[in-house]
């Protein structure tokens, strides 16, 4: 198996030519108020999960690099969206419905031409397979039109006024103020954008920082960016962390603060918020989502959606299943049925037809799942399948471990990658401690045919989770759909109608129904005298 993934690896030659990068990008430019700046300081070298044959050696690909930023220009990033916002008298949060739709749909069609770019750097970047890629790419678009449809139906709902206990009044949605987003590695364009479009469209303006990986795919609409917007609604900064995004928080100037990441990360950041009552935290964390596979499952059923949900871009998503609790009666043959179908997955590099499994890319990720799967050992557990555990640099074959118990890290521990813990049980108390007992609470599989069992385990977990997944794996979709979760998993929900409920507040107009108020109301109305009070309607 070493051998075989160590041939995993190609050579330049190797690489088809249309997903070469021959030389590295070497990324200067940033977006603060409307001007695309050129760094002049030091540069932050991005190295791909893919590494290339040169000679007798695989080395890490050197595929460019982006700006090291300081807290001086990411403050300058948060000045331009604050004279932007203009304490919401500025031009984006007062423009209209239909004008700040014209804007986000002029930046879609940008963002259109860059496809091709974009999907490169995905799988160069993170690893993502290309067919993953492209998903990526177009689920975005689509969020994109979703998202505008629903903010008109939201409006068309608002144009109206309503009368109650002798008062009228209008309701609308307006925009919090300033918002920092900041995404994930895994979806760092999917995941970004289901929270800084939303941002975005409900008239906040925004900071927009990167993921730690995943960084320069932004690059190619940078200039969308600019010329979609007007100058200072979208700010787009690099650098480490610690030093931009600290310096933000602590000037209290940031209103809403959009992060999907580890729990860890958010507290830290949100802890350095002077005014915390103040600060409107829209959060994706991490999850631990457990599967149960009871004894009357479809064994196959169970497999197929269990290796879908483990095992989907190697692991990396939130939404995974990261721990499969099967009961003692099936567990051999599902365990059976399982290891044969994660050899069948292809390892491979991202652009290779059919591939499923590809490098990954966080350095040191593959001597954190050994050393999470040498403390299960350690505690009794085993690699059951054949090559589970073979690494070769940033590739890490999958290791299906069991039995796993409560001593050992992977019961508890997001792995976050491809290391499949199974837990036998026998009883469904044991399923239900150790749910309600986690520190995280964003969803849950269950597979099973008895209603009454089932409904018996729906109704233990409803007050856990976001989402209870029946005979089917864990996962965010439909977009449609609330996306949310319990505890250490998130803050905050975020769906297509959600985000732009989240990123917004009612404000309410109000008078009490007397001849003059209404004569005033519709002189107001008649006249398009205001912006907020309106019966003005999109179709």
């Amino acid at each position: 198996m070493s051998e075989r993934l160590t041939n995993v690896f190609p050579s330049e030659a190797d690489i088809p030519e249309a997903y070469r990068i021959s030389q590295p990008i070497d990324q200067r430019e940033y977006l603060i108020n409307g001007e695309l700046k050129t760094w002049p300081g030091s540069l932050n070298p991005i190295l791909s999960p893919v590494y290339v044959k040169q000679g007798n050696e695989i080395v890490p690909k050197n595929i460019g690099s982006t700006p090291l930023l300081t807290s001086k220009e990411a403050l300058e990033a948060l000045d331009g969206a604050v004279k932007a916002y203009d304490l919401g008298h500025g031009v984006w949060p007062t423009l209209s419905v239909t004008a700040r739709i014209e804007h986000v749909e002029k930046f879609l069609a940008a963002m259109r031409l860059k496809r091709a770019e974009v999907v490169k750097l995905l799988m160069w970047e993170i690893g993502k397979t290309l067919k993953d890629s492209e998903k990526e790419f177009d689920r975005t678009c689509d969020y994109i039109v979703d998202t505008i449809k629903v903010y008109k139906e939201i409006d068309r709902n608002s144009a109206k006024l309503v009368e109650d206990q002798g008062f009228m009044a209008q309701i609308r949605r307006v925009p919090y103020g300033v918002a920092l987003c900041m995404g994930p590695y895994n979806y760092p364009l999917n995941e970004t954008f289901s929270t800084l479009i939303p941002a975005l469209i409900m008239g906040n303006t925004v900071v927009f920082k990167p993921a730690k990986f995943g960084v320069l795919l932004i690059r190619p609409l940078l200039e969308a960016f600019r010329t979609s917007f007007p100058p200072g609604v979208i700010n787009i900064i690099y650098g480490r962390g610690r030093e931009t995004v600290g310096a933000l928080m602590e000037t209290g100037l940031i209103d809403v603060f959009a992060f999907i990441g580890t729990n860890k990360g958010a507290n830290e950041l949100k802890k350095l918020h002077p005014k915390s009552h103040r600060l409107k935290a829209v959060l994706g964390l991490d999850a631990k989502n457990p599967a149960i596979v009871l004894p009357d499952a479809d064994i196959d059923n169970a497999v197929s959606e269990s290796i879908t949900g483990s095992l989907s871009f190697n692991g990396q998503r939130c939404t995974a299943l990261k721990v499969l609790f099967v009961h003692k009666s099936i567990a051999d043959t599902f365990i059976a049925k399982f290891n044969k179908a994660v050899a069948a997955l292809k390892p491979g590099m991202p652009w290779d037809p059919g591939v499923s499994l590809t490098p990954l890319p966080e350095p040191g990720k593959v001597d954190y799942l050994r050393n999470l799967v040498e403390d299960a050992k350690q505690h009794g557990a085993k690699i059951v399948n054949d090559g589970g555990g073979e690494y070769s640099h940033s590739f890490y074959y999958p290791a299906v471990v069991y039995p796993v118990n409560d001593k050992m890290k992977l019961y508890t521990e997001e792995q976050f990658g491809p290391v499949i813990p199974i837990v036998p049980f026998e009883n469904d108390s044991e399923v239900i401690d150790y749910v309600v007992n986690s520190n995280f609470g964003q969803q849950i599989s269950i597979f099973g045919k008895d209603s009454k069992r089932v409904a018996s385990l729906m109704d233990a977990f409803v007050n856990q989770v976001g989402r209870i997944n029946l005979n089917t794996q864990s996962q965010r979709g439909p977009d449609t759909f609330p996306f949310n979760g319990r505890k250490d998993s998130a803050e905050g929900t975020l769906s297509v109608s959600d985000a732009l409920r989240v990123f917004s507040i009612r404000t309410i107009v109000a008078t009490k129904t007397t001849d003059e108020n209404k004569q005033m109301i519709s002189n107001i109305i008649r006249n398009h005298e205001s912006a907020f009070l309106s019966t003005d309607y999109i179709f």
